[in-house]
């Protein structure tokens, strides 16, 4: 038996190794970014207990080998930047393919020791120095076919509490679709647009052309917002001095001063294709401000950035984003220029709380086909009718699934796949159309209906001394009804004074690009008090209950014939020409027409005719049916308009002349935020009366009014000569930064200031001052209103505190020396 033995025990151990080998097993994944799901290169993934690990590729994969001497082991994962993650090797053991989520590491306050060699500061400069080389736009043009995708999906989707909302249930199918994501937390892909376009680029002179060739936007058919999509729009550059993020500038952390307002730190280093790769990580130098934190990956010989994921600092005031990742990768397109091959854009949008159902934005950018200093860029824009043209190709929206397949830059996933699916069901859904047509009359107040405009609903109902409860209802035509001509206006009715009023309009487009219509309208009705943009008007159910107690109304009724030409020319000029017939009647506190004799015709009643001259380089615009809507410019806008009237025509009396020249800009200046500035100055030439002259824009609401002076009356001060300025500085988090509580509050702070010199002449002074009358004359004195306030109370309101104080004697009035006014936006 021993003998037996002997020879047994060396045939089983010959059978050991073989065991051994079946029992190991070799496991592939994954590691991503929590909130981006954007892979994390050259992660370590290692046992806690054996040795033995490896870092993650590029593209964020490992593959780690399983024995039996592991199988009480943890696999922990490991990356500058983000909590540690352990993984039991038990939990895994069945599987073949993991994913792993980092969350990112949460800041906090380190101590910065300050040496006279900081080799990452070193570094850092070698990348500024080299900037010039590395950004794109070094080069005379370039060009690129380019990918855009965007998606939106549901949140936090809680399939049970969902399906018994009892305005969810008629559309609880939906929420099967649910199960088809494979996330941890379950969520619901709800929307996704795609636009395949080719874009150009020169930079002396500086132009640009995009021609959009493709694009899916599932019920956008607005052409506008289309363009919107594209590439012209949403151009970042990681090397420019502020990168935008939604409508805020943040100071980047490569702009040429950024070792201001930054902290830089070396990490490690890695080989990929045979270059070596130094990672560089970035955090703001001081809370509550608008800048980074991240990390990026260099090439440590030309200094290049090869890939970086750029995030808000944690206490950043921004609003409902409780997450937001920007990531941009590099390729080379040649032996020594990176180029920018693809970036994403990823934002969770939680409007209650992270608890709560929220949007998950993803945007997803690729670039294909680089041109760099080439012929074919050249003559693509040489064909340019502007510096900056967006064309939308024929046929563009209505591409086949077969086109698609083949021009995608890289195929949909499960998840995006869904999208398609979801919208397909819904819109055929009359329960989601209905709610959809809900949404759309709640928040912009009109309604289609067929080929029907209805309202804005917030005129139907107002009021004031004079007519007493007033009921309006507004009617037009939308482009289903034709696509040049609309026609529009409404009814009114007082119910003390018992007089209907309203409005007729007809406008016909000439041309949309560029912009061209002629429009005549007639109308009579009272004035109501709207004379700038943001003004409350008497006629609306909100200044009805937002309108100082006590205020006197001064009211007129003025009825109106009008026709005006206006055209723009590609580059941003535009002219317009207008003729018009006004006859006024005072109505309410305000001197009438007998205090006015007239030699020829009605004492009140005029007839002018008006050129406007407007230029606006390179300003952002959208369209609404017939309207449009300016988004904002990167240079100053100039408005020249002249006035001439003429006795006689139409009854009128009166012969003078009117111009007024304003220049305005909007400038992001990070990380101090936004100034709004506005510089204007006027001239009455001739004597008229009042209505006809310059009357400065008074407020008597308590709705803070940005382009008003809040502490005037309307009808307080006349003028016939003027100059003047409107400034208004939103700092941001400023003071309140400061404090741990004021940042989490996300608090803003602003301060403006608006001041105006004007004088009456004699004979105007003469003709108006009458018995009874209002008004006042700043004689050639300034008035300055200035202001400081907290913005941004709740997410939602702002709070204003204006002091006048000037000219001097101020009112004896604390009312008109002082004033709280209140404000409501929405901005992130």
């Amino acid at each position: 038996m021993r003998k037996v033995l002997l020879q047994f025990i060396p045939a089983l151990m010959s059978f050991m190794p073989f065991y051994a080998v079946a029992q190991t097993k070799i496991i592939q994944g994954e590691v991503l970014d929590k909130q981006s799901d954007e892979p994390i290169p050259f992660v370590s993934v290692k046992f806690a207990i054996q040795n033995g690990g490896m870092l993650t590729d590029s593209l964020g994969k490992f593959s780690i080998t399983l024995n039996s001497r592991t199988a009480v082991d943890t696999i922990t994962i490991t990356s500058v930047g983000y909590e540690p993650t352990k993984i039991p090797v038990a939990d895994i053991e069945d599987s073949s393919f993991i994913t792993v989520h980092l969350t990112v590491m949460q800041s906090k306050d380190e101590v910065v020791v300050k040496t006279k060699y900081n080799r990452a500061l070193w570094f850092w400069r070698k990348i500024i120095a080299h900037k010039p080389e590395n950004d794109r736009r070094q080069f005379s043009n370039y060009g690129y076919e380019v990918y855009n995708k965007l998606e939106l999906d549901l949140d936090n989707v809680n399939k049970e509490k969902l399906g018994k909302n009892f305005l969810l249930k008629p559309l609880k199918f939906v929420l099967d679709y649910v199960d088809s994501t494979s996330e941890k937390e379950p969520f619901l892909p709800v929307y996704l647009t795609e636009t395949l376009s080719d874009y150009y680029y020169q930079k002396a002179p500086r132009k640009t052309r995009e021609i959009i060739k493709a694009t899916i936007t599932n019920g956008i058919e607005n052409e506008s917002y289309i363009k919107q999509l594209g590439n012209t729009y949403q151009n970042i550059n990681v090397y420019d001095n502020t990168i935008p993020v939604f409508n805020r500038e943040y100071v980047g952390p490569f702009s040429d001063n950024g070792d201001d307002f930054y902290n830089f730190k070396l990490l490690d280093t890695q080989y990929l294709a045979g270059k070596r790769l130094v990672h560089f990580a970035f955090k703001p130098n001081r809370p509550g401000g608008e800048f980074f934190e991240g990390d990026c990956w260099v090439h440590d010989t030309s200094f290049s950035i090869q890939k970086i994921m750029l995030r808000p600092a944690t206490d950043a005031n921004i609003n409902f984003i409780t997450g937001l990742t920007l990531i941009q990768e590099f390729k080379l397109v040649n032996d020594s220029t990176w180029f920018l091959y693809k970036d994403k854009f990823v934002a969770d949008i939680t409007p209650i709380s992270k608890k709560r159902l929220g949007l998950k934005a993803r945007k997803t950018t690729t670039y294909k086909n680089v041109l760099l200093n080439s012929n074919i860029v050249t003559a693509a824009l040489d064909s340019n009718k502007s510096n900056e043209d967006i064309l939308l190709k024929r046929g563009a929206q209505n591409k086949p699934d077969s086109f698609w397949q083949e021009r995608r830059h890289e195929p949909l996933n499960a998840n995006e796949q869904t999208v398609y699916k979801v919208l397909d069901t819904l819109t055929n859904n009359k329960t989601y159309i209905r709610y959809q047509h809900a949404f759309n009359f709640l928040t912009t107040g009109t309604l289609d209906v067929g080929n029907v405009r209805i309202g804005p609903w917030y005129y139907w109902v107002s009021g004031n001394t004079y007519e007493g409860t007033r009921m309006r209802f507004d009617l037009a035509t939308n482009r289903g009804f034709n696509k040049k001509l609309n026609l529009r206006g409404y009814l009114a009715y007082g119910f003390a004074d018992k007089t209907f009023k309203g409005k007729a309009e007809a406008k016909y487009m000439l041309s949309r690009s560029p912009w061209s219509y002629i429009d005549f309208y007639y109308k009579k009705d009272i004035d109501n008090g709207q004379v700038v943009y943001d003004q409350l008007g008497s006629d609306n159910v909100f200044g009805f209950f937002l309108r100082k107690p006590g205020m006197e109304y001064r009211l007129q009724q003025v009825t109106e014939k009008k026709f005006e030409y206006y055209r723009e020319t590609f580059s941003g000029f535009g002219i317009g020409l207008t003729a018009s017939s006004r006859q006024y009647e005072a109505v309410l506190n305000l001197p009438g027409a007998n205090y006015f004799p007239a030699k020829t015709g009605d004492p009140f009643s005029t007839f002018e005719t008006g050129l406007r001259l407007r230029y606006a380089y390179q300003e952002r615009t959208i369209e609404d049916n017939f309207e449009r809507y300016n988004l904002g410019s990167n240079y100053p806008v100039v408005e020249l308009n002249y006035t001439h009237a003429f006795p006689g025509a139409f009854n009128s009396s009166y012969r003078y002349d009117k111009i007024n020249i304003s220049v305005s800009d909007y400038l992001k200046i990070a990380p101090y935020g936004t100034l709004y500035y506005n510089v204007f100055a006027g001239k009455v030439f001739g004597t008229a009366p009042y209505q006809m002259l310059a009357i400065l824009p008074g407020n008597n609401w308590y709705y803070y009014s940005k382009y008003s002076f809040n502490l005037i009356d309307r009808f307080e001060y006349l003028t016939d000569r003027y100059a003047g300025f409107n400034i208004e500085h939103n700092i941001g988090s400023g003071i309140f930064r400061y404090t741990k509580l004021t940042r989490k509050l996300k608090l803003r702070q602003f301060w403006e200031a608006k001041g105006i010199i004007g004088g009456l002449s004699d004979a105007n002074y003469k003709l108006n001052f009458v018995p009874g009358n209002p008004f006042k004359t700043l004689d050639n004195k300034m008035y300055l209103e200035v202001g400081t306030g907290v913005d941004n109370i709740f997410k939602f309101f702002s709070v204003d505190f204006i002091w006048r104080v000037l000219p001097r004697p101020l009112p004896t009035e604390r009312v008109d020396r002082f004033g709280v006014f209140f404000g409501f936006k929405f901005s992130l």
